[in-house]
């Protein structure tokens, strides 16, 4: 449900996503936060604001789809959310930006998230599309009409083999979006001066002069006052959607006549076409088609992971802790550990253990980054009871794994007992305080003022008034 009309080639962004700058950054306890910085539309404010990957994908998934039926559906469009936003973060670099929270970039709704639109997202966690060893450009569409379009069409510089035009059997079955629209000649020439284009000064006749592979108008030719212009089918689209509303020409996929002095389209389908068809992706879901079929369909000779290669976890489980591991001969002594140590700092502080805890070790720093949106400065995030952790080899040879380890579990002890509305420099400062080995001053000097048990009543009861401070509740929490 959203037109993209540019890639940017930069893909070393990739490796290192959503590196919190001086904005992500509480100066009373220094927590580096990854985040996108999404500039809201004027209807929520229009304020630049910092989010954590998957709350991202979930304000995506609220934004783009949120009328989907289909989970399977939905967890296609969170990996093409998702990647979308590694490969092309950036995109409005020069604005002061990652992305903005409309159709250009990918539409943002956070007032509509819902739980299981952040289910989703927190269940593909770290999944991305490739191709070749690098992000895919994972663009999508609200409907393709019943045959997608070919990436070449739309961005005569974009090499993708896996964004080629093909039948859509399943946004057929769905019954494919049908419109007509009509304008005057004087409507579609002030639209067209309005967006720069050339046109003849009086448009007597409009006739499709070029099509794609897939059928679409790829180049239109306008006559009238004894001129003929050629203008391309997208950017007369765009003009009109532009001065007339986007309700006008909803994709290329039409045919044009003249009648009664007035330029009739009948079309259908809705946007470019290229890559996943929203109306075809919740129908394959509702036959019964994983999200990664879905995505294989649309996105062919691609490889859903949380690296180029993806990878192959394995479950050690334990009474308390699951620990997720690709290399479990190396890993498995972490689950014994783990809990000794979230025994021992349930007792000292008082705050019970989660039902279960998980811990996720990921075999190299590009797939920790990839995976969690994390910079390589960034040991370990707790988002609720999971916990990602850089590779073991590389936390010891920093002489950090045991006080990374120690620090993660008082983040799940803590998040566990945590309201929602509690602010991140709170949370974050507070298991700064119970760790004792980077204390926050902010929160230090409240448990002076308050005493530590008073405190600690304030994750279930709330901040008093006066100390309240508004920040992002649910960002993940990282230590260095």
């Amino acid at each position: 449900m959203r037109t993209v009309v540019a890639l940017l080639a930069s893909l070393a962004l990739a490796a290192d996503l959503t590196t919190a700058g001086p904005a992500g950054r509480t100066p009373a306890d220094g927590a580096e936060r990854p985040c996108l910085s999404v500039k809201l539309t004027q209807s929520d404010g229009g304020e630049v604001v910092k989010m954590q990957l998957d709350d991202y994908v979930a304000a995506v998934l609220a934004g783009e789809c949120s009328i989907f039926r289909s989970d399977e559906a939905l967890k296609a469009m969170a990996v093409a959310a998702r990647t979308y936003a590694v490969r092309l973060r950036g995109r409005h670099a020069k604005d002061g930006y990652d992305f903005c929270a409309t159709t250009h970039c990918q539409r943002v709704d956070q007032k509509a998230v819902t739980a299981r639109l952040q289910a989703i997202a927190d269940d593909t966690s770290g999944e991305l599309l490739w191709f070749e060893g690098k992000p895919a450009f994972a663009c999508y569409t609200r409907d393709c009409g019943g045959r997608t379009e070919d990436a070449q069409a739309v961005w005569q510089d974009l090499a993708a083999p896996y964004l080629v035009s093909h039948d859509d059997p399943y946004c057929q079955r769905s019954g494919a979006e049908r419109w007509h629209w009509s304008g005057t000649p004087q409507q579609i020439l002030a639209a067209l001066q309005q967006s720069g284009l050339r046109a003849p000064p009086l448009i007597d006749q409009i006739a499709i002069r070029q099509t794609t592979a897939s059928g679409r108008a790829q180049v239109l030719v306008l006559r009238g006052a004894g001129q003929v212009v050629p203008v391309s089918a997208t950017s007369f689209r765009f003009a009109l959607g532009r001065a007339i509303g986007w309700d006008t020409l909803r994709s290329d996929l039409y045919r044009v006549t003249m009648s009664s002095g007035r330029a009739v389209f009948d079309g259908t389908g809705a946007g470019h076409g290229v890559g996943l068809c929203q109306r075809g992706a919740d129908r394959m879901g509702l036959e019964g088609r994983t999200y990664r079929e879905i995505l294989r369909f649309y996105y062919p000779g691609t490889a859903v992971g949380l690296t180029a290669r993806g990878l192959t976890w394995n479950r050690l489980g334990g009474e308390l802790v699951t620990l997720m591991t690709t290399q479990p001969n190396q890993d498995n002594f972490i689950v014994e550990q783990a809990e000794r140590s979230a025994r021992a700092l349930s007792e000292r502080t008082k705050l019970p253990l989660p039902r279960k805890i998980e811990i996720r070790i990921y075999p190299d720093l590009d797939t920790f980054r990839n995976a969690t949106g994390a910079p390589g400065t960034v040991a370990g995030q707790t988002r609720g009871s999971r916990i990602d952790l850089q590779p073991v080899a590389v936390l010891r040879r920093r002489e950090v794994f045991d006080s990374t380890l120690r620090h993660e579990l008082l983040h799940v002890l803590v998040e566990n007992r945590a309201r929602p509305d509690l602010p991140i420099w709170f949370r974050e400062g507070l298991v700064e305080y119970l760790d004792g080995s980077r204390r926050s001053a902010r929160v230090n000097a409240l448990v002076s003022r308050y005493g530590a048990d008073a405190v600690l009543t304030w994750l279930t009861r709330g901040l008093p008034p006066e100390v309240k401070n508004s920040s992002d509740s649910k960002a993940a929490v990282n230590s260095k």
